[in-house]
């Protein structure tokens, strides 16, 4: 989503008009209303940060509205279920962060992993974790088996990609680097870029990890979400901590 200099102003009173909306509850608006609209506003303000990541005003706003969204999802009953309702039928990159970010607050909760300030950070993070597919024109939209070993190869270096993109820009917090730059690493140290263990990954960002596998088989594999989080319970065993996978797998027979 490309922003003229001259629409920045009302694109953010329009942004900010949304956010009102959604997160006032004394609107009288429905949850299912409210979580389009919440949906919606997220997936744009990441789509802006892709595009603009030096701009620290586009990045200042994805991390208030990661704050208000966390709150959003913690003090409403029915809204988890109402943002994972929502199709992402373009496969949008977008979309998959607030899915991801979705089901981590979600997540979280559940583990009774509760800091006020951090779990927004990780909500942000989880929003931004797949910078690194912003330019590389890999078509995501198929099992990962299905990859060329070209493919693989760039599919592999899109954490380091994203990392290497935004490392510099120093808005960004340290959590959200971290995200970013280890959201495919795994428990067990099969994952990558850097082969990482459970010891050396920070715990909400394996967590973030854990969430973003199960939509990666959703939103671009196709497959069922109850399939989806039974797969990972066979499939990923070792790979994540088997209470992040068994709360999932609960989280998703209530939410989807």
């Amino acid at each position: 989503m490309f922003i003229r200099p001259d629409h920045e102003n009302s694109y953010r009173e329009y942004v900010q008009k949304n956010l009102q909306m959604a997160y006032d509850d004394q609107s009288g608006a429905s949850v299912e209303t409210r979580a389009e609209i919440a949906q919606g506003t997220q997936q744009g303000t990441v789509e802006e940060v892709f595009e603009n990541p030096h701009a620290v005003e586009a990045y200042n706003l994805a991390k208030l509205g990661a704050e208000k969204y966390v709150q959003f999802l913690l003090k409403n009953d029915g809204a988890v279920k109402a943002i994972l309702k929502i199709e992402n039928n373009d496969h949008s990159i977008a979309h998959h962060g607030v899915n991801v970010a979705t089901l981590s607050v979600a997540l979280a909760q559940k583990m009774n992993m509760t800091d006020p300030k951090l779990i927004p950070m990780m909500t942000l993070g989880a929003l931004l974790h797949d910078i690194g597919h912003q330019d590389s024109g890999l078509n995501l939209v198929r099992p990962v088996k299905d990859f060329s070993p070209e493919e693989i190869k760039l599919y592999q270096r899109h954490p380091e990609s994203g990392f290497n993109k935004v490392q510099s820009q120093q808005h960004f917090d340290q959590l959200v680097l971290k995200i970013i730059a280890q959201h495919e690493e795994t428990a067990n140290g099969t994952g990558f870029p850097n082969g990482l263990k459970d010891r050396d990954i920070d715990t909400l960002v394996l967590l973030v990890s854990t969430c973003n596998v199960y939509d990666r088989l959703v939103t671009f594999e196709h497959i069922p979400k109850l399939e989806a989080a039974k797969k990972m319970m066979i499939d990923r065993i070792g790979n994540y901590p088997l209470n992040y996978l068994q709360a999932l797998n609960e989280l998703v027979k209530k939410e989807a």
